[in-house]
């Protein structure tokens, strides 16, 4: 877990030399072999700890990772297999995005706003327009693209309130092969009415979608009530009984800012807090990931904890918003399960490199603030968001076994990014600059299973 990691993460590190002259080379074999190699820089974090490879590889057949570690042993190994020389590039395990808003991508940027007011102004509006289909699913173009496009090859993804909408996302996810875990979002109060929708309807509009798409390849179906400020006790009743029904993941808000949780409490007047309002109606379970939780009392966290629900931590929206400073000292001591999510859009971008930069520096404004160090914010945002979704099996890391999910970050030439790559003299120390300084134009691959994303 995470929190082993922070006391022992140099223990399995191996040596990682500055990056090498650019030199992409197919090394042609001399007998038909399925398994491909991938010659680079690797890193990933197994148990928690760093591994890492200066002369790096891993070997893919099938959609599945055979071996990772060392370019020699790997080489021998396989000798009929055909080599991607990528020597000059880092190769890490596929991003894991764990809260991420797919109507919201054209309104990055709105600034000078808290939650509530963002949300009146700004985003519900921007949401109301998905109920044109021809521009939702533009959007869910342009959205998978800035996922793949930033390294992000799994998200856990906030939908739309309109069931066409939602279809169009699954149907773009399916043909851009990423993993993809997403649901109707539903609210029958304090949106706009147009928003709106009673709680059979909603039910039956989920379970027609899960239906059709939960289980479907890389495709999950997630129950999505928006939040508990925008739902009745019906609602989430009906949000309780499609995940009884369908054994889908269920996502939402909690605990974000101090104005949302008065209001919930003031809705809520059964409810000691905020998590009640779905313990109550079975929606706070291991299937389960809450964005935001920056204002969570004790008894939440032990709750949390002895649930098995996670949190997804997104730093960068946070602070866009004024929302608050996550506890993660709190989370940890309590034995929550944290990951990251981008929160596009309160969140400024897709970059899961970005969140995790945001992470450490809004730790350190805490007097009891987590000193995430690089191989931290690696392990956040890959293994802790496969176990938050269920994934952990599946992908994470570059264990033999777990699907080819992963990334190469190449510096542009003449960058600052390529300039503290040269100088890096340790992995950690490579792994620090790609958080500080790797963006978008730094992914120049990503991959699901072995194919091209």
């Amino acid at each position: 877990m995470l929190v082993d990691a922070l006391h022992r993460l140099r223990s399995r590190a191996r040596p990682c030399s500055v990056l090498a002259r650019r030199a992409t080379t197919v090394f042609p074999s001399e007998t038909t072999s399925a398994v491909q190699i991938v010659r680079a820089q690797v890193m990933h974090t197994p148990a928690g700890a760093l591994e890492a490879f200066s002369d790096g590889a891993i070997a893919f057949e099938d959609g599945r990772i055979i071996a990772a570690g060392g370019f020699d042993e790997i080489r021998r190994a396989h000798p009929g297999a055909e080599v991607r020389d990528e020597r000059d590039a880092l190769l890490l395990p596929g991003l894991v995005d764990t809260h991420v808003h797919y109507p919201q991508l054209p309104i990055i940027g709105a600034m000078g706003l808290s939650l509530l007011e963002w949300l009146q102004q700004r985003a519900l509006p921007q949401e109301a327009r998905m109920a044109d289909p021809v521009y939702a699913r533009a959007v869910a173009r342009e959205f998978l693209d800035a996922l793949a496009g930033n390294g992000t090859t799994t998200a856990l993804v906030f939908g739309s309130h309109f069931p066409e909408a939602q279809d169009a996302l699954f149907q773009e996810a399916e043909r851009k092969g990423l993993r993809i875990a997403s649901g109707l979002v539903v609210s029958d109060r304090n949106l706009l009415p147009e928003l709106h929708v009673e709680p059979q309807a909603a039910y039956e509009a989920g379970a027609e979608l899960a239906r059709r798409w939960n289980g479907r390849g890389r495709l999950r179906y997630a129950v999505t009530p928006r939040f508990s400020l925008s739902c009745t006790d019906g609602m989430l009743e009906s949000c309780g009984a499609l995940h009884a029904e369908v054994g889908a993941l269920v996502t939402s808000h909690i605990n974000e800012s101090p104005a949302e949780v008065e209001a919930v409490a003031g809705l809520f007047e059964w409810s000691e807090d905020y998590l009640e309002t779905y313990e109550r109606f079975g929606l706070a379970t291991s299937s389960t990931v809450l964005a935001h939780n920056d204002h969570p009392r004790d008894a939440e966290l032990g709750r949390l904890a002895a649930a098995g629900t996670s949190v997804a931590h997104c730093p960068e929206s946070n602070a866009f918003l004024g929302s608050g400073l996550f506890p993660f000292r709190r989370h940890l001591d309590h034995g929550v399960t944290v990951a990251l999510g981008t929160d596009v859009g309160a969140g400024t971008g897709f970059s899961l490199f970005k969140e995790g930069l945001m992470a450490y520096e809004l730790q350190m404004l805490r007097d009891d603030g987590v000193r995430l160090g690089p191989v931290e914010l690696l392990d956040l945002a890959t293994r802790a968001g496969a176990r938050a979704l269920g994934l952990a099996d599946e992908v994470g890391d570059l264990s033999p076994g777990k699907a080819a999910d992963f990334l190469l970050v190449r510096p542009p030439e003449g960058s600052t990014l390529a300039a503290a790559l040269h100088h890096s003299d340790s992995p950690e120390q490579s792994l620090g600059a790609v958080f500080a300084l790797a963006r978008e134009e730094s992914v120049v691959e990503a991959r699901v299973a072995g194919e091209p994303v």
